[in-house]
Parts: structure tokens; C-alpha cells; sequence
């Protein structure tokens, strides 16, 4: 895909953590499958498939809000901090397979969280993917015809939204895909607009409603692995903020339990108050909140 860039709007603002980001946008997106040495390592979120990359079911055990930003690419639930980056990677019928970069989630903490589908501890035939095992795929529809996919976290009833992706491999695929739900003579999509709103993604790697209820650590069709090939996140690069959509939800529709990653073109929704300096909410309070409803 091509160089990751700051809309003009912004461009005069740069930091330092901004201008990594757009030193990382400036490596070539269809890398090999080597890795520097440094980052070509195996530990316990790491299965043995997919040369030591695919994820395994550890990374997943963890709760809401860290795997969030985990799936980003900041790991806070152990001593060792890894900042790679994570893929999702879909495997179409003919063998070929999609790949896109994690770079936007949102984190629904169960029961007390009002925005979510678990509000109350409310277990449905619709919402028990959000029940089951961590790393547990929810898909769901929305305006019945679009689809969301989730991740099931710790935490009773707690998911991550996959919110946008940064396509990698199989851009053409994806384009196809995407085209299928467009007016005919609707004009091409841009690389960064093929996966950046969470039905988009959905369409682009083809995620049926058939995924709900899979297990993402074991499955031959879609799965998440690391990118060691990526550029180490920077502290300050990860964005926090409030949720998309949720607005009826009162004191929830403000917390900070959006992530994103700053400065990237395939965000789905920019939030310039909170890329401000000293405008980052700290998220504490919500693990601490989190941690009575995953214990």
C-alpha cells in the first residue's frame, strides 16, 4: 500500500511520535517472509503454525481493554512489552490469502458496560460468542445487512471491535469485495478506504456471519498473527479515546476505550482533541473497573 500520510490539516503539527508514524508508513507494506533477528522470537502468545507467528490462545486470555491495545500492538499485561503489530489474515476458498494490519479497536467491558451488547449480563442466542473462551470470534449485523467482528477478551461477556485494518495482501480481492456493495460506476476505491470502518473490513477479507462462535487461535480460515517485519510502536503513538455510535449510552459514551493508531489513514475516525498534547486520557481507572467484572 503507499506511503502512510498525515492529512495536510496536521502536517504543520508534527511531534517526533508523528513523524515515526510516517517513517513506518514509508516501508513497503508486501514484505517478505523474513525477519530481523531481533524481532524473529517465539514466547507463549505465539503458536508454533504459520512459522512462529500465528497467535496463540494466550495472547487472547487477557483482559478487555489490554487486548485492545494489544491487538495494535502494545502488550501491557506482561513484564516484557512487545510493540509489533498484529494482521489479521484471511484464507479465501481458492488458497489465496488476505492480510490487513490491525490499527483501530474499541473494548466493551460486559456486563457494566452500558454500550454493550452485554449490557446487564444479558446472554442471548445472538451475543454468546461474547461469552465464550477468550479469542472467541462474534460477528454480528448491523442496519441488517452490514457485519461487525469481534474478539471475546476476559471477562464476563467483555469483546474488542475490530475497527480498521491497513490492508497489506490481496488488495485486488479486497477492492472486488468491496465494489460487489457499491452503485455500479461508483468510483475506485483508495487503498486506505478498503478497510477503515469496521463493516468495510468485514466485506474487504469476506467475514461471514458463518465466523461467529469460531475459535480465532484455531482456525484454518482466519486468524491473527504478529508482524516482526513492522517498525516497534513509539510510546505515545497509540491514541485513546471515546467509542463510535454509542452516544445514547450516557456516562459510557465517554469513556476512553477506543484505540487507534495516530496519525494512520485507515483510522475510520480521527480525533483531533484527543491527539492533542496532554489530551490523553489515562485508561487506570477503567482496567481497575474492569478487573471486578473478569475476576
Amino acid at each position: 500500500m503507499p506511503a502512510r500520510k498525515r492529512k495536510s490539516a496536521s502536517v504543520e503539527h508534527k511531534t517526533d511520535t508523528q513523524s515515526t508514524v510516517l517513517k513506518r508508513g514509508r516501508q513497503s507494506v508486501d514484505k517478505s517472509n523474513g525477519a530481523d533477528a531481533e524481532h524473529n522470537f517465539k514466547s507463549q502468545y505465539f503458536s508454533c503454525e504459520s512459522n512462529g507467528l500465528k497467535l496463540g490462545q494466550e495472547f487472547f486470555n487477557q483482559p478487555c481493554v489490554c487486548l485492545a491495545k494489544a491487538l495494535i500492538g502494545k502488550l501491557t499485561h506482561i513484564a516484557i512489552i512487545v510493540n509489533t503489530q498484529q494482521v489479521l489474515v484471511r484464507r479465501c476458498a481458492n488458497g489465496e490469502e488476505l492480510r490487513g494490519r490491525v490499527v483501530e479497536t474499541e473494548a466493551y467491558l460486559g456486563g457494566e458496560d452500558k454500550a454493550s451488547h452485554s449490557a446487564g449480563g444479558k446472554r442471548t442466542e445472538r451475543n454468546l460468542a461474547m461469552f465464550m473462551k477468550p479469542g472467541t470470534i462474534y460477528v454480528y449485523p448491523i442496519y441488517g445487512i452490514y457485519l461487525c467482528m469481534n474478539i471475546s477478551s476476559q471477562g464476563e461477556g467483555a469483546a474488542v471491535l475490530l475497527r480498521a485494518l491497513e490492508p497489506l495482501q490481496g488488495h485486488t480481492v479486497m477492492r472486488q469485495l468491496r465494489g460487489a456493495r457499491r452503485r455500479e460506476g461508483s468510483r475506485s476505491l483508495k487503498d486506505k478506504e478498503l478497510c477503515n470502518g469496521p463493516s468495510k473490513l468485514c466485506q474487504a477479507l469476506d467475514v461471514p456471519r458463518a465466523f461467529d462462535r469460531r475459535d480465532l487461535a484455531d482456525d484454518a480460515e482466519v486468524w491473527l498473527e504478529t508482524d516482526p517485519g513492522e517498525i516497534p510502536l513509539q510510546e505515545g503513538e497509540v491514541v485513546t479515546s471515546t467509542r463510535i455510535g454509542i452516544e445514547s449510552h450516557g456516562e459510557w459514551a465517554a469513556k476512553p476505550l477506543r484505540f487507534y493508531l495516530r496519525g494512520h489513514p485507515c483510522v475510520s475516525v480521527l480525533d483531533k482533541r484527543a491527539e492533542e498534547p496532554g489530551q490523553q486520557t489515562s485508561v487506570e481507572l477503567t482496567t481497575i473497573s474492569e478487573k471486578s467484572i473478569s475476576e
